[in-house]
């Protein structure tokens, strides 16, 4: 990684600086990505927005900023967002400070903030050293999600496409997954659901499908994808539930979507799991209800009343080895399983070593 020093002069930074809200923010003459195409919006409170401005008109030193040397000769910032932003906001007349904006300032005044020196380190290397690197920088602040910074690093074309599809206030993939009811939960602008599309389509190796589809001239396989996806579950489960938000759509669709599934079927299932007191987990229901696997429920468990009950009456002799245990020693277990009909109740309560049960459930 190739990281170079630079002092450059605020009124050099600002120069040029343009805020278009979600289409992105750019300063120094242009060169600058301050904010790409559709990452989240501003997030300093007034506060810490006002404290930057007030560091700089004291000629206290303001914390190094990185900045991502681009291969067309551009550049994008890696660390120092939100410091940009107030600093070109501030100059441009977008807020005032102690009730004084920019233009009333005295020219002395003006010129001092215009004249201070930010130091910012221009970063070059690859793809990965820049993740690392950034992952580094990004220690304190206003925290990244992992997906925002992966952004920070697979720039080109694809990205700029994708952010356009699954980045944006209401855009595509948020009115789809949306229309009908919530398929998905998170925020767009948050870079939650292209981090979502991203995990479904490529098995959750998230980095890897971004560094090879990079330079890609759009993301036309990932937004047709996530179409299909969406059409799937709307399919299969037409009844919308707010649990299913939470549910894993592309592991199902990937593993489901050649099957001929009855969708009638399947709400009744779904019905008659979702109004069963021992299913804690309700998103659960439905990878449970295609591949059988109970893991994906939570069941209730036995409370310790029960399982005191259960202890005295077989006075504290395990069901299947016959030895004695102190009531710590022993788990509870359905006598009738769930899956066949037991419910979590006193009467269906045993009580069995730990490696008895543990062997019996495959724990």
């Amino acid at each position: 990684m190739k990281i170079e020093l630079q002092r450059i002069k605020i009124r050099d930074v600002v120069s040029g600086f343009k805020d278009s809200a979600e289409e992105g923010v750019v300063a120094y003459d242009g060169n600058l990505d301050v904010r790409p195409k559709y990452q989240r919006e501003f997030v300093y409170k007034e506060k810490q927005r006002d404290a930057v401005l007030d560091t700089v008109k004291k000629g206290f030193p303001l914390n190094v900023m990185y900045w991502m040397v681009r291969d067309d000769g551009g550049y994008e910032v890696l660390d120092g967002q939100q410091r940009t932003i107030s600093l070109g906001q501030y100059v441009n007349g977008d807020f005032s400070l102690e009730n004084r904006f920019f233009h009333n300032l005295a020219k002395e005044e003006q010129e001092q903030i215009l004249a201070y020196e930010l130091m910012i380190y221009f970063c070059e290397g690859t793809d990965k050293e820049r993740l690392d690197w950034f992952k580094t920088i990004n220690i304190a602040g206003e925290k990244l999600t992992d997906q925002e910074l992966r952004n920070a690093v697979y720039t080109g074309p694809w990205l700029s496409d994708a952010k356009l599809k699954f980045s944006k206030s209401n855009c595509a993939a948020y009115l789809l997954a949306n229309d009908g009811g919530a398929l998905l939960t998170g925020s767009p602008i948050r870079q939650e659901y292209l981090e979502t599309a991203l995990a479904w389509i490529n098995n959750d190796e998230v980095s890897d499908y971004m560094a090879k589809h990079q330079h890609d001239q759009n993301a036309n396989e990932l937004w047709e994808y996530f179409q299909n996806v969406i059409a799937w579950v709307r399919k299969s489960f037409p009844n919308h539930r707010k649990e299913m938000a939470s549910v894993n759509w592309g592991e199902l669709y990937n593993q489901f979507k050649e099957k001929k599934l009855d969708a009638k079927k399947l709400e009744a299932e779904v019905a008659k799991l979702m109004q069963d007191e021992d299913v804690t987990k309700k998103s659960g229901i439905y990878p449970y209800i295609l591949t059988g696997q109970e893991r994906h429920l939570s069941i209730r468990a036995f409370n310790d009343k029960m399982k005191r009950e259960a202890y005295e009456r077989q006075k504290g002799i395990c069901i299947k080895c016959r030895k004695e245990f102190s009531l710590d020693e022993m788990e509870a277990d359905h006598i009738t399983p769930w899956h066949e009909g037991g419910k979590t109740t006193a009467q269906n309560c045993q009580m069995l070593c730990k490696l008895d049960n543990r062997t019996k459930s495959g724990k």
